[in-house]
């Protein structure tokens, strides 16, 4: 016993003693998230966060309809608190923390928003989801919310990339574990905490850290930039009322580094903060299923306009992805839409046989048309070492003999080759029309680029508002 103790003691100071210079990664980031200012923000990193608000809000529009918004208003709408807020594109009247629940679902039901392929994370989510229920329901200008939006974004990422790949490796989903981080920052920037408090929201937003990678492919998964909001919210909340937490929520020997992750990094977290920006190496999706489907999807709808092959001529679909699509999109034998999202078959499917990968792909009615599953069956895929994450090499077999072949070096949307404002705008209005007129989408797309100089970003929240018919 006494051997067993002396064994345990002497791995605690080898703990403490390694970890020591990293000890304070809570309370640096807690600092500098409050005294960080506006001003001190490069121009173009203030751009990146209006092209991330334009793709968000567009997101949110889109996804209001879905299914998954009335179920989870179904379900939780009786409990609502007072009703101060305002979802995006909802009607309904509900607390502001519900409100973050519903805008994290619909800006991530598609799985059409960003996507910082350096985690896998979708940091826009949870951040904006909980800023513009806050927003319905308290006076903040635009200049406001979008430094706060900057910060949580930051923050958020800054976390995610700390604890990947080992994190994710294991289950985890990003999105939901490290974005409880980014609305609790975000949130607790607008209303004014302290260091200390912002130290007890990040313990908060710690202990709160949730998401299983296991829930992709159903509602589930757009649960979790929901819930992250919801939760990231409270805690700051919670903090400003003086409610406390442990001091290294993030880097302590059983806080949420250690805990989820095997292996971490916590320099990524601090070092040069207010000169590297994620939101630069930020990318947004083309296609409204996961990133790493996207290089197959571009090469199959380049060959699908290339040769209008007919879906009864195609004989075989040869795949050679990055291993990362196999882990990630490996679905078959789907009769989902949501399931379609993570199947690579179904993205090379969709792109020979309808030229296009857009949200009417992604349905049920898509996944079981006759000619997109006929070849969805015909396709293989290997994981390929050499092929990085945004390649993919697409070979396809005619019933004639005939080969076609592509390879895509980098995909549309990615770093490489990025979405322009105007695809961005593009974008923003087809999602948009599924629950508002146009004029009413280009207004409030208007606003979206122009929040910096709202008085009070309500105004957009309520140009939002779906007309009683559409």
């Amino acid at each position: 016993m006494s051997a067993e103790i002396g064994i345990r003691i002497e791995y605690f100071a080898v703990d403490n003693k390694t970890t020591n210079d990293k000890r304070e990664t809570t309370k640096r980031l807690a600092d500098w998230l409050v005294t960080q200012r506006y001003d001190d923000i490069a121009p173009d990193v203030r751009h990146e966060a209006l092209r991330a608000v334009v793709n968000i809000v567009g997101c949110a529009i889109g996804g209001s309809t879905h299914p998954a918004m009335d179920i989870a208003l179904r379900a939780l709408g009786p409990f609502s608190g007072p009703a101060t807020a305002q979802p995006l594109a909802r009607r309904e009247q509900l607390d502001p923390l519900l409100a973050s629940l519903l805008n994290g679902i619909s800006s991530h039901v598609y799985d059409y928003d960003d996507t910082t392929p350096g985690n896998y994370s979708h940091p826009s989510s949870p951040v904006a989801s909980a800023l513009f229920a806050y927003a319905s329901a308290n006076p903040v200008s635009g200049r406001d919310l979008v430094h706060a939006f900057i910060l949580g974004f930051e923050a958020e990422s800054r976390i995610g990339n700390a604890v990947y790949p080992a994190h994710y490796d294991v289950g985890w989903h990003i999105t939901g574990t490290a974005g409880v981080f980014g609305a609790a920052t975000a949130i607790g920037r607008l209303i004014g905490l302290s260091t200390q408090q912002m130290v007890w929201a990040i313990g908060l937003a710690a202990t709160q850290a949730a998401g299983l990678r296991e829930m992709f492919g159903s509602m589930g998964k757009a649960f979790h930039p929901g819930r992250s909001a919801q939760n990231g919210y409270a805690a700051a909340l919670l903090a400003r009322e003086g409610f406390t937490a442990g001091e290294h929520g993030i880097e302590g020997p059983r806080g949420f580094a250690a805990v989820q992750a095997a292996s971490y990094d916590l320099s990524k977290i601090t070092d040069g903060l207010g000169e590297h920006w994620d939101l630069q190496v930020n990318t947004y999706k083309p296609f409204p299923c996961g990133i790493v489907n996207h290089p197959t999807i571009d090469g199959c709808i380049q060959l699908h306009d290339e040769h209008h092959a007919a879906a009864d001529q195609i004989a075989a679909v040869r795949l050679r992805v990055a291993p990362l699509v196999l882990d990630l999109c490996n679905q078959q034998n789907i009769t989902k839409g949501l399931q379609g999202k993570f199947s690579v078959y179904h993205g090379a499917a969709v792109g020979l046989v309808r030229g296009r990968a857009g949200i009417q792909e992604y349905t049920d009615e898509a996944v079981n048309d006759p000619a997109v599953k006929r070849v969805r069956e015909r396709a293989t895929a290997v994981g390929d070492p050499s092929i990085t994450e945004d390649q993919a090499a697409i070979d396809v077999e005619l019933s004639d003999g005939r080969r076609l072949t592509k390879f895509i070096e980098a995909s549309l949307g990615n770093l490489k080759r990025p979405l322009s404002d105007t695809q961005l705008d593009a974008k923003f209005r087809d999602q948009g029309v599924l629950a508002l007129p146009p004029s009413q989408v280009n207004r409030v797309l208007d606003l979206c680029w122009k929040i910096e100089r709202l008085a009070d970003v309500s105004e957009l929240v309520r140009a939002s508002t779906p007309p009683s018919v559409l």
